[in-house]
């Protein structure tokens, strides 16, 4: 098939980019988001985000008219659809901004167009959405009811991109291709080759859900393992870093590093949408989640005790006490801090010990709203020249720069172990 114009609905850390690389080939491309001062910012050439050189293509793109945002969708060829994926209370997930943004695009569609659910979904969101776009629009027949006759096309393609270097991953990682027809799947191959160099697999859209969920699940028990281990090792006096540094040298064995908990809008929600599918089968995903959703509670603990420890030495009472948190975000040198374990930790701190906690996140220029009134930020220089205990969350290189190990075990709460 052939795709001139493409439109991208969310234009977020996924969306985004991936509008981005359509317009790097020439294709016309449409950006839909909600968010006005996005769209502005986009039309701008500039963008909203923090991702190495997005800036650069984004700005290109708009400048040689490949690459316009609004806030209205308007017919186009083929439309991804890439808006967050939550869970609501009791871990269920949230599909309503999928159902919007299908609302939103089912007057413009046309026959022989391709809609794409990009969105991490749990399994049967794909047939949802040709529900969804069935009932706002009966004048034309979808895949569930048509087959391969169908008006439109549709499947589902997760994203697999490591935020910091989604340019290249989305150009060079394979991608799974979960059609829900033959002719859904053949067609959503030819709009991906536009860009992608590495395989497209096709497979049902269920299929192509659930490998998705499945991936980031993996992880997320791999590191739960890590996690563990760290506060059993903290129980028995054993350095943890150095622990894994030494399991690690048999063949066979690759232990991930520990943290502060496990944030991002993908490893710390997806195993969720697997355990809401199937709750009476999923107890080692579970079991997992629960595990590293416990790790931001057993930090904040080893905080708690750094305070006692330097208020005593001091003579004085906790209160006296200044905390720095170094680092807001879910992962080292990106702004993202959705679902962000640094940033709840640091939150939660800031109600414990209230005007005493300083942030210090070189990558934000402003604290997310719900952590205003909780926390000052500041920068490095500021806050460790009056921190008393200073609590490394997220590993940015300027962190790791910093002489952090001459403030010795009592000072320093590491959970990254950059100064173990």
């Amino acid at each position: 098939m052939q795709f001139e114009t493409i439109s991208v609905i969310g234009l977020g850390y996924i969306g985004l980019p991936t509008a981005a690389v359509f317009a790097a080939r020439k294709k016309k491309v449409i950006g839909v988001d909600i968010n006005q001062n996005a769209v502005d910012i986009i039309n701008r050439g500039e963008i909203h985000i923090v991702e190495p050189d997005l800036d650069m293509v984004v700005h290109a793109a708009v400048t040689e008219g490949f690459l316009r945002a609004t806030t209205t969708p308007e017919p186009a060829d083929a439309f991804l659809i890439a808006v967050p994926t939550p869970f609501k209370d009791g871990h269920e997930p949230d599909l309503s901004y999928i159902e919007s943004a299908c609302r939103a695009i089912a007057p413009v569609l046309r026959r022989e167009n391709l809609v794409i659910l990009e969105s991490t979904s749990p399994v049967g969101a794909t047939e949802q959405m040709a529900q969804w776009l069935a009932e706002e629009r009966p004048d034309l027949s979808f895949p569930q009811s048509a087959g391969e006759g169908a008006d439109i096309r549709i499947a589902h393609c997760p994203e697999r991109v490591l935020p910091g270097h989604v340019l290249q991953e989305l150009v060079q990682n394979d991608r799974v291709i979960g059609g829900m027809t033959t002719r859904c799947s053949q067609a959503a191959v030819d709009l991906y080759k536009t860009f992608v160099q590495g395989d497209c697999v096709v497979t049902n859209a269920r299929t192509a859900e659930m490998c998705k969920l499945t991936e980031n699940s993996f992880r997320d028990v791999n590191i739960a393992f890590a996690n563990e281990l760290s506060v059993i090792c903290d129980k028995l006096d054993i350095n943890v870093w150095e622990l894994i540094g030494l399991a690690n040298r048999h063949p066979r064995v690759n232990i991930l590093k520990p943290g502060p908990g496990v944030g991002g809008h993908c490893i710390a929600v997806d195993p969720w949408f697997i355990v809401s599918k199937t709750p009476e089968h999923a107890d080692l995903i579970r079991t997992a989640r629960e595990v590293n959703d416990r790790k931001p509670g057993w930090v904040i603990q080893k905080v708690k005790e750094a305070v006692a420890k330097r208020a005593s030495a001091r003579a004085g009472a906790n209160g006296d006490v200044t905390i720095a948190c170094l680092g807001l975000t879910f992962k080292a040198d990106i702004d993202d801090v959705r679902e962000s374990p640094a940033l709840l930790i640091a939150m939660q701190l800031g109600e414990i010990f209230p005007g005493q906690v300083i942030a210090v996140e070189p990558n934000i220029v402003e604290l997310p709203l719900p952590a205003r009134g909780l926390l000052s930020l500041a920068p490095a220089e500021e806050a460790l020249a009056v921190a008393d205990v200073v609590l490394l969350l997220v590993d940015h290189k300027e962190f790791k720069a910093l002489d952090l190990a001459r403030l010795g075990a009592d000072r320093l709460v590491d959970t990254r172990g950059v100064f173990a």
